[in-house]
């Protein structure tokens, strides 16, 4: 599966995670595993709701330097272990958020040897937007999520 990819709004990075996709789904989708790798350490995630269908809230809670930042949002399309698209634009109840960031987009796939092709784009309203995530991160940031979702999601493989 494939997106169109504007370079001047989006971001996107592409793994090869050593973990098998249904683990790298259930720890997207469950929470009790988001706070064990949804931020990169030493930042922690404080609290998660999620209600895993199109409109329903994945809000989450991560404290970044002793500053607790509130993530409302919701789930635009769910498609079991395949795609997963999240975005702070909208609450639940199709709030509209009065200044979002992004739209997460998740892409998985199976890999040789059981492991799990891993795609993260980030969706950004104008290119401003983009350039400010890309010059916070973006890349460094959502790969440290990425080795640390392999990591954990490794252990649940035992």
């Amino acid at each position: 599966m494939t997106l169109d990819l504007n370079p001047e709004t989006d971001l996107s990075f592409t793994r090869t995670l050593a973990v098998p996709r249904h683990l790298v789904w259930e720890c997207w989708t469950r929470t009790e595993h988001i706070p064990h790798f949804f931020v990169p350490a030493p930042h922690k995630v404080t609290a998660v709701e999620i209600d895993l269908r199109v409109g329903g809230r994945f809000n989450t809670s991560f404290e970044v330097e002793g500053n607790v930042m509130e993530n409302p949002g919701v789930y635009l399309e769910v498609v079991p272990e395949e795609k997963l698209v999240f975005t702070d634009s909208y609450s639940e109840g199709w709030k509209p958020a009065p200044d979002p960031f992004m739209t997460a987009i998740l892409l998985l796939a199976d890999a040789p040897g059981g492991g799990t092709s891993y795609t993260a784009i980030a969706r950004h309203r104008n290119p401003d937007a983009r350039k400010t995530h890309e010059d916070m991160g973006f890349i460094d940031g959502w790969g440290t999520v990425a080795t640390q979702l392999e990591a954990y999601a490794k252990g649940l493989a035992k």
